[in-house]
């Protein structure tokens, strides 16, 4: 981290969503859960529907047991739309059965509801 990490540029502008969950304090799980989002254990059907939304980026931060994700967008993008055809693409559901042994959420709970968005309180502004 000392070095930061690198971002992509689009040449055009982008929307961004920041969001938050919390995992389950058990260490065991949490090392499951980073696992299974590593590139070698990720399921790919997740990955493509994440792309097929119109979703351009996706990143999970971690800190203890806290979870933030950033997501890059189109301008033209609809959060509530794009989350509602996730969950009908391959094996969505299914993976987020899986994702809630290790979130803390109720069994059920599709990515939109257990995902929370934060606020902007914040920026540099120029």
């Amino acid at each position: 981290m000392e070095n930061g990490y690198p971002v992509k540029e689009y040449r055009r502008p982008v929307k961004r969503y920041c969001q938050t969950l919390d995992l389950r304090d058990n260490p065991e799980l949490i090392a499951e859960y980073r696992k299974r989002h590593s590139r070698d254990h990720i399921w790919p059907e997740i990955l493509r529907g994440i792309r097929e939304v119109g979703i351009l980026e996706m990143e999970i931060y971690i800190l203890g047991t806290r979870l933030v994700m950033i997501v890059e967008t189109p301008m033209d993008f609809n959060w509530d739309e794009a989350m509602s055809r996730l969950n009908t693409l391959p094996r969505q559901t299914e993976w987020e059965e899986y994702m809630s042994i290790f979130q803390n959420a109720e069994p059920g709970m599709s990515s939109a509801e257990k995902w929370r968005p934060m606020e902007r309180m914040f920026h540099l502004y120029e």
